[in-house]
């Protein structure tokens, strides 16, 4: 498997175990609509918590979370809203973002909590 899918998976991992250590529920984890998929869907303080993961080796170039551009946002935007309907969800939803920088055997995690909001088209 090549490394860059691994270091998104092993990402993803650490997020979870991360929510759950700050005592997230987690519902859903890479729940696709379409071609579009959801990271994590949890629950936390009554507010459902969309997160999107994004894993890196290092910095050079970017922060992890500056990888969710105004596009991603709209994809993630447009699933969560399918994810809400049909599972007939009636609370606030947050939209988080997760950043994984890989360091040495572990991982810097940073957690950005209302990382973007829905926007009116």
């Amino acid at each position: 498997m090549a490394k860059h899918i691994v270091l998104g998976k092993n990402g993803e991992e650490a997020a979870v175990n991360y929510l759950i250590s700050k005592g997230y529920k987690i519902r859903d984890t890479n729940w696709r609509f379409r071609k579009y998929e959801l990271d994590i869907v949890a629950e936390y303080s009554g507010l459902l918590i969309i997160a999107e993961v994004k894993s890196r080796s290092g910095t050079y170039f970017e922060q992890p979370f500056q990888a969710v551009h105004k596009k991603k946002q709209g994809f993630i935007i447009e699933a969560a809203n399918a994810y809400i309907q049909k599972f007939e969800i009636d609370s606030e939803t947050r939209f988080d973002i997760i950043s994984i920088v890989a360091r040495g055997e572990g991982f810097e995690i940073e957690h950005i909590e209302d990382a973007f909001y829905p926007r009116v088209k």
